[in-house]
């Protein structure tokens, strides 16, 4: 029988066991994505796909590699990615084999996979995550919420700090240098372009640059050969090889009144280390710095 000072108290208790249970949990991890989504995770994930490539390199130089049971297509970096299930590439996402992985968290890239068929992963229940860096320092960002997300924050970190110290070296020593004008090819036929909000424009602001073409709406304009004689550039550049300088040379020689041509400033750089918003992307910074210095040397 209950005394009139043990019934309160055992009532209380009794509330408290049918409270407690349905309360949730607090999310031990809360990130928002470059889309402006808020994600709430209770741990950290422990399958996640990579919907680009340079989402793959980000989550492995966030220590995430292990986590990784899927990647896109043209995902070659680390070495450790090749042997990776490919789940996604030119002709689009493959939805099958990306739900049948049983994912955790898909990491999706904003402006390189297909919208609706992103949005179709959501409506099966899978967690997005949006990637869209647009500037070096979006790739620190990147760093920190991948290791996150991963619950490998030490290596994460250690991978930002050294990105940080590179970059900060790098805009010490160009960033103020004499402007020297850039025109980046990123296809001769047609003639195509970036503009301002590219990853790319930052890369040639860091290095003194400017590109000619960063007020055009449009990550990647479509230009006219007119467009770019009236720009006149000091410098044009692209991302790749041999066969792109031979490209680049077969282009616009036939116009040799343009100061780029006249001075032989045509160039290229290893295409995956500037296209890729990964922490090699300093890589191709350093090589495009040089090439823009060695211009100011000339002229």
């Amino acid at each position: 029988m209950l005394t009139s000072r043990q019934g309160p108290f055992r009532l209380f208790g009794l509330l408290l066991l049918w409270v407690v249970p349905l309360t949730p949990a607090w999310p031990a991890i809360l990130v928002t994505d470059d889309a402006g989504n808020r994600l709430a995770f209770e741990q950290p994930a422990q399958r996640i796909i990579s919907l680009a490539p340079h989402i793959t390199e980000l989550l492995y130089a966030a220590g995430a590699g292990d986590a990784i049971v899927g990647v896109s297509e043209h995902s070659d970096y680390p070495a450790a990615a090749y042997g990776l299930p490919r789940v996604s590439g030119g002709s689009g996402l493959d939805l099958e084999a990306i739900v049948g992985l049983q994912p955790d968290l898909v990491i999706a890239w904003r402006s390189g996979n297909p919208a609706h068929q992103v949005n179709r992963l959501r409506q099966l229940g899978l967690r997005i995550f949006i990637s869209e860096p647009r500037r070096l320092e979006d790739v620190v960002a990147s760093l920190e919420r991948f290791g996150l997300l991963a619950g490998s924050t030490a290596e994460a970190r250690e991978q930002v700090m050294v990105f940080r110290q590179r970059h900060a070296a790098l805009a010490r020593r160009y960033a103020q240098r004499d402007t020297v004008s850039v025109f980046y090819s990123v296809w001769q036929r047609p003639v195509m372009t970036v503009n301002g909000e590219h990853l790319i424009s930052d890369i040639i602001r860091l290095c003194g640059g400017r590109n000619v073409f960063d007020a055009l709406p449009g990550l990647a304009p479509q230009i006219g050969i007119e467009a770019v004689l009236a720009a006149d550039p000091q410098v044009i550049i692209a991302g790749g090889g041999e066969a792109e300088l031979s490209g680049l040379f077969e282009m616009w020689t036939r116009w040799p009144e343009l100061t780029a041509v006249k001075n032989s400033h045509l160039f290229t750089i290893p295409r995956d280390s500037i296209v890729r918003h990964s922490p090699r992307v300093l890589d191709g910074a350093e090589k495009l710095c040089q090439l823009l210095d060695g211009v100011r040397h000339k002229e």
